[in-house]
């Protein structure tokens, strides 16, 4: 695709030193991580995390995902423990997001941490963000790039879409190989999962030998992810469907759906890695076509399906 926007660019040695001089002066810069886009900002900076709440017009009591270069770092910051090792050693780095105990000579600025006494943070495997990480002595506060409780952005053109020329660097790492958020794991006292994504609930409990459930939805936010409405189109949805109107998108999963103007199949090879690839992508299409109504089909809920299922019906709230 031909790059109509003057502030993406492709990732190469001089936009690298180019992002890293921006993040080092307290300004935002957006980049690939491996599950969705993001908007990263020096998390030890609460004049770089400040903008990063004003841009995406998120709610103070919503708190960041911190990315670590190193263990070395996180140290500095947080309180490890026994769970925190064996999943670190097993799934890092990856597509998984830690909420620990905050240590009180933290550096971290209290607006990421929401003015909790805990930290979500995540090592992550993409190739350009560990590059950016490795070259600073401060971690990165780093939500998604869109606007707060709408789509996650898988690609650079989704997040200029979203926010036009607000951001002045946008580094173009194609599209993202997860397509959804990282899953959420509160180690603070009994493991538990706080939001679904790739590492599931099968896989936790196989790391830690014991098992690991799904918490339930609470009112109380104590990690990323967990607001009621997020991953929305900004139009209404029904889910668990077996047929829609002519007039409304129709958001299906599997080869035994028809092809049709306003079908739209999120894996015709009912593979559930390929559906929450195309999730977000999908919405962003048709909510760029105007339908009013979105229906869907049901989604088995195993493996990434369970995250599906939870971006779903965050997104139809």
């Amino acid at each position: 695709m031909k790059n109509i926007y003057s502030n993406i660019f492709k990732v190469n040695n001089k936009n690298l030193s180019k992002a890293i001089k921006y993040l080092k002066k307290k300004e935002l810069v957006a980049l690939p991580t491996e599950t969705v886009y993001g908007l990263a900002g020096n998390a030890y900076s609460s004049k770089a995390v400040k903008k990063i709440y004003f841009l995406k017009k998120r709610p103070y009591k919503n708190p960041l995902i911190v990315h670590y270069y190193n263990l070395e770092q996180l140290k500095k910051d947080a309180k490890l423990n026994n769970n925190f090792f064996k999943l670190y050693k097993k799934f890092c780095p990856g597509p998984i997001t830690f909420v620990l105990k905050k240590k009180k000579n933290s550096l971290l600025s209290k607006i990421v941490t929401a003015n909790l006494n805990t930290i979500a943070v995540r090592f992550p495997k993409d190739k350009t963000l560990k590059k950016i990480l490795k070259s600073f002595n401060f971690p990165l506060a780093i939500p998604s790039a869109n606007k707060s409780s709408q789509i996650s952005p898988v690609s650079a053109e989704d997040v200029a879409q979203e926010f036009h020329r607000s951001i002045k660097i946008i580094l173009n790492g194609g599209l993202c190989d997860i397509g959804i958020e990282s899953t959420v794991v509160d180690l603070t006292s009994k493991p538990k999962i706080l939001r679904p994504g790739l590492i599931g609930p099968a896989d936790i409990s196989k790391a830690l030998n014991r098992k690991v459930t799904i918490s339930e939805v609470s009112k109380i936010i104590s990690a990323p992810g967990m607001l009621k409405k997020h991953y929305s189109p900004g139009i209404p949805m029904k889910l668990d469907q077996t047929k829609a109107k002519i007039n409304e998108a129709f958001i299906v999963f599997g080869k035994k759906y028809k092809k049709g103007k306003n079908i739209f199949n999120l894996s015709y090879k009912s593979n559930l890695l390929e559906a929450a690839k195309n999730l977000y992508r999908t919405l962003r299409i048709i909510k760029n076509k105007n339908y009013k109504m979105i229906c869907v089909s049901s989604i088995p809920k195993t493996g990434i399906g369970l995250a599906i299922n939870d971006r779903l019906n965050r997104a139809a709230n």
